[in-house]
C-alpha cells in the first residue's frame, strides 16, 4: 500500500491549523481574562504573584503542539505542492541520463500550478516539449509516479522502427557513442549500444539493445505504423529504449496527470556500487 504524503500533508495542515485558530478564537481569550482577574484580585488583596501561571489558565499542551507544528507542515505543504518535490530513481529505465539510487528534483510550476490531493490545475504556465525529463502518475495506477521523457506533444505522430524513433515521419538523429559499460545497480546493462540523440534540439543519451525487439513483449501500440498524439496528451519514452514500460506499452500521459519537470539530481547512493556507495560526480548533475 502506498502512503499518500500529499493527503497526510493537507490533513496535517488543517487539523494543526484548525486546533490552533479555534483556540485562539474561542479560548485563549477566556484564558486571559481569568488570568487578568485573578492578578487583579491578587494584587488588591497585596498577596504574592505566583511565579507562574494556574494551570487553568495555561495553554493546553494539544494548542501548543498544534501552534509549533502548524507552520512547519505548512511551509513542506506550499514548497511540495507548488515549487519542488524530490523523488528516488528504482529503476534502470531512464539510464544513462538517470541512475537507481539517483534522488532528484523536480519543478513543480513549469507546467502550471495544481491544487495539492485534487491535481486540478489553477494556473497555466507553460506545457512539455519535447526532451523534457518529466514526472507524471502512471495512468494505469495513479498512485505511482513514472518519470520518462517526452517524445511526442499534441499533433506529433509518432512511429518508432529498427531502433530509430520517427516524429512526423522524420528519423531523430544518432550519433553512436562506444558500448555502455554500467556500474553498481546497473552492471546488468553493460555492453548495451549508446547514442546520442537530438530531438527538437535537445541532446541526451539512450540505451539500445540490437538483440532486442523493437517493442517489448506485449507492446503493441506502434506495431501498425505511426500514431498520432492528441491534444491534452503527452508520448513518452525511457532512454533505456530496450528496458522500459512507457507509451509504446500503454498508450499516452493525459495532460492532467503530469506532477512536473525533472531538472536536478541531488543525491545519489546504490548500495551496490563498488566502493562507497555515493557518486559524487552526479551530485548537482542537471538533467537534460
Amino acid at each position: 500500500m502506498n502512503f499518500d504524503f500529499p493527503t497526510f500533508l493537507v490533513a496535517a495542515t488543517g487539523l494543526t491549523g484548525g486546533i490552533w485558530l479555534i483556540d485562539a478564537l474561542l479560548f485563549a481569550p477566556k484564558r486571559r481574562r481569568l488570568a487578568e482577574q485573578t492578578a487583579s484580585a491578587e494584587g488588591v488583596s497585596n498577596v504574592a504573584q505566583p511565579t507562574t501561571a494556574p494551570p487553568a489558565y495555561k495553554e493546553p499542551l494539544l494548542v501548543e503542539y498544534a501552534r509549533s507544528f502548524f507552520p512547519v507542515i505548512l511551509i513542506v505543504l506550499l514548497l511540495r505542492s507548488f515549487i519542488v518535490e524530490p523523488f528516488r530513481i528504482p529503476s534502470g529505465s531512464m539510464m544513462p541520463t538517470l541512475l537507481v539510487g539517483d534522488f532528484i528534483l523536480v519543478n513543480k510550476f513549469s507546467y502550471g500550478l495544481r491544487w495539492p490531493v485534487l491535481n486540478s490545475k489553477f494556473l497555466a504556465l507553460g506545457e512539455p516539449e519535447p526532451g523534457d525529463v518529466v514526472v507524471f502518475r502512471f495512468p494505469q495506477n495513479e498512485s505511482i509516479d513514472y518519470i520518462k521523457r517526452v517524445v511526442g506533444v499534441p499533433g506529433d505522430q509518432i512511429w518508432y522502427h529498427n531502433k530509430t524513433l520517427y516524429v512526423n515521419r522524420e528519423p531523430v538523429h544518432q550519433i553512436q557513442l562506444p558500448p555502455y559499460v554500467g556500474e553498481g545497480a546497473g552492471k546488468g546493462h553493460t555492453g548495451l549500444r549508446r547514442a546520442v540523440e537530438e530531438l527538437d534540439g535537445v541532446e541526451h543519451d539512450l540505451l539500445i539493445n540490437p538483440r532486442a525487439p523493437d517493442l517489448p513483449v506485449g507492446c503493441n501500440q506502434l506495431a501498425s505504423g505511426p500514431i498520432r498524439v492528441p491534444k491534452d496528451a503527452y508520448f513518452v519514452m525511457g532512454d533505456n529504449r530496450d528496458n522500459s514500460n512507457d507509451s509504446r506499452c500503454w498508450g499516452f500521459v493525459p495532460e492532467g496527470n503530469l506532477v512536473g519537470k525533472a531538472f536536478m539530481i541531488w543525491m545519489n547512493w546504490d548500495g551496490e556500487r563498488d566502493g562507497f556507495p555515493i557518486a559524487f560526480n552526479r551530485l548537482g548533475n542537471l538533467i537534460h
